[in-house]
C-alpha cells in the first residue's frame, strides 16, 4: 500500500473547504459566545475510565484505545466532548449557579455510523449545566437554529421525542436489561411484528402501549393522540406535555414527533432533538440531519456532581458539505521584487486587510480560493510609486 492513502473514513481537507470550515467555526463561536458561552478546549486524549464511565456501550465502541508510555494507564482518544465538558463544569469550574460552555475540535470514531460518514468529525457544540427546565431546552434548540442559521441553512425542521415516554410505558413491568434493549431496538425500528413478540408475555395494557408507539410519529397532533392511547401515568404526562411547550415556542421551524425515536437512549435522560435540512447532499425529497442533542441529566454523576445538563452538537465537516461554497477571495496580484516602494506598498495593502499575492520568479500563480481580479502596477505618474489597477483579462489562479 503507498504510504500517503489514508485509513478508510479518513481525509486531508484542501485549500478552499478548509478555509470555508474555518469561517464556519468562527461563525459558530461567535453564535454562541453572543448567547453567553465560554468557550472550553479539552484534550483530545485522557484517563479512558475518564472518556467513557457513565457514557453507555456505545461511545465506548467509538473510543480508540492506546496505552500512555508514562504511566501504563489506558487512554482513549475523544469521540465525543461532553463527558470531557462535564468533568470541566465539575471538577475545574465547580460553579453552584449556571454554566453555559461551548466547545470545537476534533473527535475520533473507530467507525461509521451512516454511509460516507467521516471518522474524524469536526465537533462543535454547546452545553447548559445546572438548570433542570424546559427553559434551557429550549436555548439550546434556538442556540442550536442560529448556529444553523448563521452557516446559510434554511428551511429547518426540528424532530423531537422524550426517552421518557418508553420509561413511563414499561414501569409498570420489571425487565432485565437485554430485555429493554431488545424492545428499544425494535421500536427504534418500527418493526411491529418483532415488538408483538417481545411483548406477548408482558401485561395487556403494557403490550398495547408497545403496539402503538411506531405509529406515534408525525406533526405536534401526535402528543394528543399518544395521550389518548397510551396508558396515563404522570411521567408519561410530563414527557408529553414538555414536548408540546417546546414544539408551541420553536419558532420559524417544522417540528415533527417521533415517540419511538430512542437514539441514544443510555446517554438521554428526557427530551432529545435533531435538526433536519434539505440539502444537496438528502437528494430530492430527502433531509439531512445536521445537528443533534437533548438532556443528559446524568452525565456529570460519575465526576462528583450530578447537576442537570443539556447541550448539543454537529459536525463542521458534515455541516461546510451540506451549505453553498463560499466565494473566492479577491486578490491583487504583484510581482516579486526588492524595490523598497513595492515592498513598501504590498504591507501597506496587506494592513488594510487586502490579500496581496506576490507571484514568485518563473511561477504561475496557482491557488484555489483566490481569485486575483487587481494587479499591482507601476505608477507611471510617479517615479518608485506602486498602484492597483483592475485585471482586464480573464482572473488568473
Amino acid at each position: 500500500m503507498s504510504a500517503w492513502v489514508l485509513p478508510d473514513h479518513i481525509a486531508d481537507v484542501l485549500p478552499s473547504e478548509a478555509r470555508h470550515i474555518e469561517e464556519l467555526r468562527r461563525g459558530l463561536l461567535d453564535t454562541a459566545r453572543g448567547y453567553g458561552y465560554e468557550l472550553v478546549m479539552p484534550p483530545l486524549l485522557e484517563h479512558l475510565e475518564s472518556l467513557l464511565t457513565g457514557t453507555g456501550e456505545a461511545l465506548g465502541l467509538q473510543t480508540f484505545k492506546l496505552v500512555d508510555q508514562l504511566s501504563g494507564r489506558t487512554l482513549g482518544l475523544r469521540a465525543d466532548s461532553t463527558p470531557q465538558v462535564a468533568r470541566i463544569d465539575a471538577h475545574l469550574l465547580n460553579r453552584q449557579g449556571v454554566a453555559r460552555l461551548s466547545y470545537c475540535g476534533p473527535v475520533v470514531h473507530t467507525r461509521i455510523d451512516r454511509p460516507f460518514a467521516s471518522r474524524e468529525p469536526l465537533q462543535f457544540g454547546a452545553e447548559i449545566y445546572g438548570h433542570g427546565g424546559q427553559e434551557a431546552d429550549l436555548e439550546i434548540i434556538e442556540l442550536a437554529q442560529a448556529c444553523l442559521r448563521n452557516a446559510g441553512v434554511t428551511g429547518l425542521q426540528l424532530d423531537m421525542a422524550d426517552v421518557r415516554v418508553i420509561d413511563a410505558v414499561l414501569a409498570p413491568v420489571k425487565l432485565s436489561p437485554a430485555e429493554e434493549a431488545r424492545i428499544h431496538a425494535a421500536l427504534n425500528a418500527k418493526d411491529v411484528a418483532e415488538l408483538e413478540i417481545l411483548a406477548r408475555d408482558l401485561p395487556a395494557a403494557v403490550r398495547r402501549d408497545l403496539i402503538a408507539l411506531p405509529h406515534l410519529f408525525g406533526d405536534v397532533s401526535v402528543l394528543d393522540e399518544a395521550q389518548r392511547v397510551l396508558q396515563p401515568s404522570p411521567a408519561l404526562q410530563a414527557a408529553l406535555d414538555g414536548l408540546r411547550w417546546l414544539a408551541s415556542h420553536a419558532q420559524g421551524l417544522t417540528v415533527s414527533i417521533d415517540l419511538a425515536d430512542l437514539r441514544g437512549y443510555a446517554y438521554y435522560t428526557g427530551m432529545r432533538f435533531a435538526l433536519f435540512a434539505q440539502t444537496p447532499q438528502g437528494g430530492a425529497g430527502q433531509s439531512l440531519e445536521l445537528a443533534r442533542g437533548g438532556r443528559y441529566d446524568e452525565v456529570g454523576a460519575v465526576f462528583g456532581r450530578n447537576r442537570p445538563a443539556v447541550g448539543f452538537s454537529l459536525d463542521l465537516k458534515e455541516l461546510v458539505a451540506a451549505v453553498a461554497p463560499r466565494p473566492l477571495v479577491a486578490a491583487i496580484r504583484a510581482p516579486w521584487g526588492m524595490d523598497a516602494g513595492l515592498r513598501e506598498t504590498i504591507a501597506t495593502l496587506r494592513e488594510q486587510g487586502h490579500t496581496v499575492v506576490c507571484a514568485l520568479p518563473g511561477h504561475d500563480h496557482q491557488v484555489d480560493e483566490f481569485s486575483c481580479d487587481r494587479e499591482l502596477v507601476p505608477d507611471v505618474a510617479h517615479s518608485g510609486a506602486w498602484t492597483v489597477q483592475p485585471i482586464q483579462s480573464e482572473n488568473s489562479k
